[in-house]
């Protein structure tokens, strides 16, 4: 007997652009960001801030979300899955234990101070 489930859909682009930003940004930002622009000159710093983040984490964000919707699956076999269907070097699945590691050193960090 086989059980098909239908895939999981987000209930709104909103919806999900929220969720997006909201693991991007992290409670550390919040926290330390205004520690930081205090100290480090106000407006001029958060402009820098801005750029630097949107230059580093949005080619990430975008490149999990591609990675994310072409494995469908976790990020470890997703990588695996990749990999065969491409043949390419099997190093890559090091990019899906890495995202796995980092999101539980991320979540550990989190469940302590929260």
């Amino acid at each position: 007997m086989t059980i098909s489930y239908a895939p999981r859909h987000w209930t709104s682009r909103f919806a999900f652009l929220m969720a997006a930003i909201g693991s991007a940004v992290g409670l550390g930002n919040v926290w330390r960001f205004p520690y930081l622009a205090g100290e480090n000159g106000g407006g001029a710093f958060i402009l820098i801030y801005a750029l630097t983040t949107l230059a580093i984490a949005l080619p990430i964000l975008i490149s999990e979300i591609m990675l994310g919707r072409m494995g469908r699956q976790s990020p470890i076999n997703a990588m695996r899955g990749l990999i065969a269907e491409h043949k390419t070097l099997r190093l890559w699945v090091l990019i899906g234990w890495g995202g796995t590691i980092g999101a539980f050193i991320v979540l550990s960090y989190y469940s302590v101070i929260g």
